[in-house]
């Protein structure tokens, strides 16, 4: 298990540095203005934790992520919902986006996970929880965007103090 984490630690890493890279290999400005704009996307998340009882495994499954953005501040709405065959949790956040170059930005906040069942997990933990999120967007073209992410639940499973790790990456439509 060791090895699976650390394989999949050095993927995420390398799709998060890829998204960066062609972010910015636009000529550099004096203040880049950042990723801007609305968009909603779909990929893979992955649950990288589980909270010890049996029904808390790691889980595979895919996210539905949007982003709208608040014009004329680094602050951003957010919406995920990540899923599995057998549950989903939504989780709306509030981040604070930071402009890397002109077409991408690197992001934190926090907002809550809510589960729609708690007899199977999701990639979030298996129960309501307070959320963090970080991560990194950046837009390929004036319709593209690609984004990679990590979310934290905090003691979100069911009989168990245990976190909840996840990571998301995806593609989405940009308007």
């Amino acid at each position: 298990m060791k090895r699976f984490t650390t394989t999949l630690a050095a993927s995420v890493l390398t799709v998060l540095s890829a998204a960066a890279i062609v972010g910015s290999a636009r000529p550099a400005a004096a203040n880049p203005e950042g990723l801007d704009g609305h968009y909603l996307g779909g990929g893979l998340s992955i649950g990288t934790t589980s909270g010890g009882q049996a029904n808390d495994e790691r889980t595979l499954g895919g996210n539905v992520q949007s982003r709208f953005d608040i014009p004329n501040a680094p602050v951003s709405l957010r919406g995920s919902v990540l899923f599995t065959d057998e549950n989903a949790t939504f989780v709306p956040m509030l981040s604070y986006d930071l402009a890397v170059s002109d077409s991408t930005n690197l992001y934190a906040g926090g907002g809550g996970s809510f589960v729609l069942s708690n007899d199977s997990t999701t990639p979030l933990g298996n129960r309501d929880a307070f959320a963090l999120t970080a991560g990194v967007e950046s837009g390929l073209t004036d319709r593209l965007a690609v984004y990679g992410d990590v979310k934290l639940g905090i003691n979100a499973y069911e009989k168990s103090w245990a976190d909840a790790l996840s990571v998301q990456m995806g593609a989405a439509y940009r308007f």
